[in-house]
């Protein structure tokens, strides 16, 4: 069953979230990949937000750059965690997506983690720490990689 949607603003964003693609395998996560642009493509993103949790979706890790209005605007449509990737794009590096994303408006969350390819893993991490909650299987799958972060002295 589907547990987390990956969402990005655009297919050139593919390459900085391969991380998040690649912890949500490790950690046994079943996922689905989309391209929705919250400015180019709005009625899709609507429906995507709308249709989230019936579809089973009980995560949603939504990634943009620049103005990176596509988590806020995922989160206006779903009661379901979103957790936005602020994106490095122009000249501010992804500072202006941070803070589009960080700065969302009272009763509306969605759960920011860092800039770049280390929020990229993050987001998948926190996705597990989420679903771990619930699925057994998940937990043990983010304890093992805790555990063996601890060994590692890393």
């Amino acid at each position: 069953m589907v547990l987390v949607g990956v969402v990005m603003g655009s297919k050139s964003d593919a390459e900085a979230m391969q991380p998040t693609l690649d912890i949500l395998k490790e950690m046994g996560i079943e996922h689905e990949v989309n391209v929705i642009s919250a400015h180019r493509t709005p009625d899709k993103a609507r429906q995507y937000g709308q249709t989230a949790r019936q579809r089973g979706l009980e995560v949603i890790i939504a990634a943009a750059g620049g103005a990176a209005h596509l988590p806020g605007v995922l989160a206006s449509w779903t009661t379901i965690p979103i957790i936005g990737v602020p994106l490095p794009s122009g000249e501010l590096k992804g500072i202006d997506a941070l803070y589009s994303i960080v700065q969302m408006p009272g009763g509306i969350p969605v759960a920011c983690v860092a800039v770049g390819s280390a929020g990229a893993k993050n987001a998948a991490y926190l996705a597990a720490e989420i679903l771990g909650l619930k699925y057994d299987n998940i937990r043990k799958a983010y304890d093992a990689y805790r555990n063996k972060l601890q060994g590692d002295g890393k």
